[in-house]
């Protein structure tokens, strides 16, 4: 390790930037927002970095650097010009008189490397290539930076806040340890997180007035993972998936997703298929309870979304009842997931100004759906778990006057690498299908907007009618 990392607060201290262009005035919009004071020396300046030494209190000086630039009080040096020969001069000076300097054209040279920051003040993240690759680093950064939400800041703050009054109510770093580890993974944070700072804050001092009384109460997490690829499951649901102490995962969550959960958490399947229930819906619900009053954060993980066809206000109103914490986090649903990997845009300008989501198999196993209302001009129609009703659904909508041309399209596996998309008619893809060997999961789409898969579809597709 070349770089030891430090974290260095230079509020209120005298920095000097030699240089003016793009590069110094990048430098001195990062030093600046450390609340730093900055002198520059340069023959010329940009606007901007003109702009930033006036602001901070710094003086200015458009001309040639000179060797007294470079004052004892002085906490840190940038050398940023394109002369070789001055910046070797100026990391010489520095070295003369014991102060760290930064050249931008020589890792080799410097002492220190500026790095890539992600800022969710107060918290402070910093990725660095040595000088390396300061590209690499920045990249890198930007990964991080979108895995990191905004709220991390505001819980840092709130914990700052309450640091000393922690200290003085647990004697045992122990103690201090646990009582922390429950206030950064439970429903404080997520009370932060999701913008309720008063609540986090009036709920983390009554913990601390009575540690022991909520020990006993978990957390549910009612997650939506989408219709299968896991590039679209929400930073939200990847974060709480991976503190849980217990997940309960359906059938349609897909393998990929499943994988990203740690090893130490406790897995179960409760996933049904048609006419096959082995855990019943009330057990579920049951059993959300009982791991949430050992006071495990417990993650119920449904494909899709779970308030679309998903029963999850089922599961949730019996938490509220027992007044157990819960959130609820979306997912894409498989409607929006599967249209836009076919290539399939719901609604349309020329096509559909309208969709309606039905279901097509209800609590009896028939398809019994408002034919009607499903026939009508300018409207998508999408149809979940309308695979083995197929027959019926295409019968009944001729029969309702839909025309027999009208586009279809059954997708399976949608948004997976196992992708295929079967399109015919409404009258043709009951057959088409039946040739096929079709598994679920499926979604049926139908309308208009069907005929515009063939110049709009991107994602593979193996099967195509």
């Amino acid at each position: 390790m070349k770089y030891l990392p430090l974290m260095f607060n230079v509020s209120g201290l005298r920095l000097l930037i030699v240089g003016g262009g793009n590069i110094a005035t990048r430098r001195a919009k990062v030093i600046r927002q450390a609340g730093a004071v900055i002198d520059v020396v340069a023959r010329d300046a940009s606007p901007e970095i003109r702009e930033i030494a006036r602001r901070s209190g710094g003086e200015l000086a458009l001309r040639s650097w000179r060797a007294g630039d470079i004052r004892e009080d002085h906490a840190l040096v940038v050398a940023a010009t394109n002369d070789d020969a001055l910046n070797k001069q100026v990391r010489e000076r520095c070295r003369a008189l014991n102060i760290p300097v930064n050249v931008v054209t020589d890792s080799k040279s410097s002492d220190i490397a500026f790095p890539s920051v992600i800022d969710r003040a107060p918290l402070t993240i910093a990725v660095s290539s040595g000088s390396a690759s300061p590209l690499l680093a920045r990249l890198l950064a930007e990964r991080i930076d979108a895995l990191i939400p905004d709220g991390y800041g505001r819980l840092a703050a709130l914990v700052g806040k309450y640091r000393h009054t922690v200290r003085a109510t647990f004697e045992s770093p122990d103690e201090r340890k646990r009582f922390w580890g429950t206030i950064l993974r439970g429903a404080v944070a997520e009370h932060v997180f999701s913008g309720n700072h008063d609540d986090a804050e009036a709920l983390l001092e009554s913990r601390l007035a009575e540690p022991g009384e909520h020990a006993g109460t978990g957390e549910v997490y009612l997650i939506g993972a989408g219709p299968g690829d896991p590039d679209l499951l929400t930073f939200r649901a990847y974060r709480l998936l991976q503190q849980s102490h217990v997940v309960l995962y359906d059938r349609l969550v897909s393998r990929p997703i499943l994988d990203m959960i740690g090893p130490e958490t406790e897995m179960i399947h409760v996933g049904k298929r048609r006419s096959h229930h082995p855990v019943p819906q009330a057990g579920i619900n049951d059993m959300l309870v009982e791991y949430a009053l050992q006071g495990k954060r417990v993650a119920r993980l449904k494909g899709g979304d779970p308030f679309i066809f998903g029963r999850g206000g089922e599961e949730i109103e019996q938490l509220a009842a027992r007044r157990i914490p819960f959130q609820v986090v979306p997912g894409i649903t498989a409607a929006s997931g599967c249209a836009c990997y076919s290539g399939i845009p719901l609604t349309h300008r020329d096509h559909a100004q309208s969709v309606r989501f039905v279901t097509g198999q209800l609590r009896d196993g028939t398809v019994n759906l408002p034919w009607n209302q499903l026939v009508a001009d300018n409207q998508t129609v999408v149809i979940y778990m309308g695979l083995n009703g197929l027959p019926i659904i295409s019968e009944q909508l001729l029969a309702h006057g839909m025309r027999p041309d009208m586009p279809a399209s059954l997708i399976e596996r949608g948004t997976t690498p196992d992708q295929k998309i079967h399109c015919g008619t409404v009258a043709s893809l009951p057959a088409l299908v039946g040739k096929a060997s079709v598994k679920p999961p499926t979604l049926l789409i139908i309308g208009s907007v069907v005929e515009l898969h063939r110049t709009l579809r991107w994602f593979r597709q193996d099967a195509r009618g």
